[in-house]
C-alpha cells in the first residue's frame, strides 16, 4: 500500500524535490539542451513561488517523504468578473505516480485556493499533442473553446 497523498503549499526546504519536479517538466515541453529555459529564470520562479506577496503561488503532491507533483498557478484581475481569475499555469506529475489521481488532485487543490480568494473559475492551457493531459482535462470539465495566439518579443 502506497503512503497517503499530500497536496500541500511548496515549503522553502522543497526545493531539491521541486527541482526535479520542475526540470522534468520543463524537458516535456521542449526546453532541454540549447533552448534550455536560463538558470537566473529557475531561480526568480523558486523566490517567487515562496514569496507571500507574489500573485504566483505553488502546490506539491507529497507521497511519503518524496514530492511527486507540482503545479504553479496565478491570480490577476480580469474585465470580466469583479473577483480574481485564476490561471493555472504549470502542472506535472513524476512519471512513476501518472494514472494516480495526482494531477486530478492538484487540479482540484487549485480550485479549492481560487475558490478561497472568491475566483469564478480556474483556467489552463495545454499542448494540442499532450492526449494523455488532455483525457484527464476532459474529466475534469469541458474546453473553452478559445485558442491561444503567442506573440514573441525577443
Amino acid at each position: 500500500m502506497s503512503p497517503v497523498l499530500l497536496i500541500r503549499p511548496v515549503q522553502a526546504q522543497d526545493g531539491s524535490g521541486w527541482l526535479p519536479l520542475w526540470r522534468a517538466y520543463l524537458a516535456f515541453y521542449g526546453f532541454a539542451g540549447a533552448t534550455a529555459l536560463p538558470d537566473d529564470v529557475t531561480h526568480t520562479t523558486w523566490q517567487r513561488l515562496l514569496d507571500p506577496s507574489e500573485p504566483v503561488h505553488a502546490l506539491v503532491a507529497q507521497r511519503g517523504d518524496q514530492l511527486v507533483g507540482l503545479t504553479h498557478y496565478l491570480f490577476h484581475r480580469s474585465t470580466w468578473e469583479i473577483g480574481p481569475d485564476c490561471y493555472l499555469q504549470d502542472l506535472f506529475t513524476a512519471e512513476a505516480v501518472r494514472g494516480q489521481g495526482v494531477g486530478r488532485a492538484l487540479i482540484a487543490a487549485v480550485g479549492e485556493q481560487a475558490r478561497a480568494v472568491g475566483a469564478a473559475s480556474v483556467y489552463w492551457q495545454t499542448h494540442e499533442t499532450n492526449a494523455t493531459a488532455m483525457r484527464l482535462y476532459d474529466q475534469v470539465t469541458a474546453k473553452s473553446g478559445f485558442v491561444v495566439y503567442r506573440l514573441p518579443l525577443t
